[in-house]
């Protein structure tokens, strides 16, 4: 039996739920269609990424503090001890409270939330298959693709959540491994890795390239591993995992320098695969339907429109960063788009955050694209050794880069390094968004004593004019 919608989205994540209550919100008759098989909304973002590593982040550097800072600031806790059953027992409850969240606005915004597997059978129409093989079918003027990404698998390296995971099993670690690998030194690696060095693990990051982080400003990036280094994790940059062998008491990596050369044996317990990314369509249709996709599997799109009238897509199935947040702008500039509104998305300021201690967080261009686009800009930095509020609560690490038009000083990128660093950032992603310039920061009053005024101070730098160092 058929249902009649204005709008069908396939896929229940930040994506999916956020374009759903959108078209709620507009007046339009929408349901939010969802495989997952925890029958929880909320996508890899809420269930086994963005939410549940944040809670093991938080729990872990509690507990580092605990054990190594409290003395130094006059405070005794006596022995401090691990129980990693509870840890795992908290981030499941934040999971579970902000998963029924997701079901309690897609109602109160009088949208379908539909358990099942979606499949575009022809233009208009979603035939939905649930867990037990029934099958109904959606008539919809419109259908939105929003069913994100999976990780990208390493050839010769086979995942399977026990001794070889990926960030799911990664996130669900019933004991300290005693050495994890983490292949690849991308964001989720490096947050993950974190969680575990700072519960007693010792860590090996293995990245191919000569780098880490290698999306973000290059200072950024060699500061950022200095400091990582200093807390104890270790890394093998310019290298390439070739093959893994499992045995009871572990695994053994293959390991050879990017460019060749002779191989080596890296043995650990646990080995987390976290090269990457890749968008997930399958059994969506798309084939038959004719719909564009790209040599990586992304969905071609033009303002989110795709090649095949009346199917949209959003979040991590197309191009641009593979964001959370930046699946919900896409998502709610959609359905502005379907409902006759303007929408759109300024890709130059949607920021990215590393979530360690310090964080690490950007938006804008780094130094490299700025010069590679053969763009003349100023730089200004502030270290936040010589911000009042770092120096006093003993968290000095980092430092505040903006880069400005050296002509008009239109704020072109932010960088930070620093905690709270995913913070300090919005306030630079509103000055670009606004396409103000690096001034209009200098000339605004921060709080003091206050991590912001390392902004302030970076932006003074631009024209050469910082007050506190």
């Amino acid at each position: 039996m058929a249902s009649d919608y204005d709008v069908v989205i396939i896929g229940g994540g930040p994506g999916g739920y956020n374009a759903a209550i959108r078209a709620g919100q507009l007046g339009l008759k929408a349901a939010c269609v969802d495989a997952r098989e925890t029958k929880k909304f909320g996508g890899t973002c809420l269930n086994v990424g963005c939410i549940p590593s944040k809670a093991l982040l938080h729990a872990s550097e509690m507990y580092e503090k605990a054990e190594k800072q409290f003395p130094s600031l006059g405070v005794k806790t006596g022995g401090v001890s691990l129980d990693i059953k509870q840890m795992m027992a908290q981030k499941d409850e934040a999971v579970e409270g902000l998963t029924k969240g997701v079901e309690f606005l897609l109602k109160k915004n009088k949208a379908d939330a539909i358990l099942g597997r979606g499949e575009i059978i022809a233009p208009g129409k979603v035939r939905v298959t649930g867990a037990d093989g029934k099958t109904q079918d959606l008539a919809a003027k419109n259908i939105v693709i929003a069913t994100g990404s999976e990780v990208a698998p390493l050839k010769g390296v086979d995942i399977d959540e026990k001794q070889i995971v990926s960030s799911t099993g990664a996130l669900s670690l019933s004991s300290v491994p005693k050495h994890l690998v983490v292949i690849g030194g991308g964001v989720i690696g490096l947050e993950l890795g974190s969680v575990w060095r700072r519960l007693g693990a010792k860590v090996t990051v293995i990245e191919f390239l000569d780098r880490i982080l290698p999306t973000m400003d290059g200072e950024v990036s060699k500061q950022f591993q200095r400091i990582l280094q200093k807390q104890g994790m270790s890394f093998k940059l310019s290298s390439k995992v070739t093959g893994a062998t499992k045995s009871k008491s572990g695994v053994k990596l293959t390991v050879e320098p990017a460019a060749g050369g002779e191989a080596e044996t890296v043995e650990a317990d646990i080995v987390l695969v976290s090269i990457g990314r890749r968008p997930y369509t399958k059994g969506l249709g798309l084939e038959k339907l004719g719909v564009a996709t790209d040599p990586r599997g992304f969905v071609v799109t033009d303002h989110f429109r795709t090649n095949v009238d009346g199917i949209w897509a959003v979040g991590d199935v197309i191009h641009g960063p593979m964001l959370a947040h930046k699946a919900e702008d896409d998502a709610v500039a959609c359905i502005e788009l379907i409902a006759g509104r303007a929408g759109h998305v300024n890709y130059d300021a949607v920021p990215s955050v590393v979530y360690t201690w310090p964080e690490v967080a950007m938006v804008g261009k780094t130094e490299e694209q700025l010069k590679a686009a053969g763009v003349q800009y100023k730089v200004g930095k502030f270290p936040f050794m010589a911000n009042s509020r770092a120096r006093t609560n003993h968290e000095t690490d980092g430092f505040v880069k903006l880069l400005a038009d050296a002509k008009t000083d239109r704020l072109l990128g932010a960088h930070i390094i620093g905690v709270e660093a995913g913070e300090l950032i919005a306030e630079c992603v509103s000055v670009i968004e606004f396409g103000g310039a690096s001034e209009d920061i200098a000339r605004t009053s921060h709080a003091h004593p206050s991590r912001s005024e390392a902004v302030r101070q970076a932006a003074m730098g631009v024209e050469g004019w910082t007050m506190q160092s």
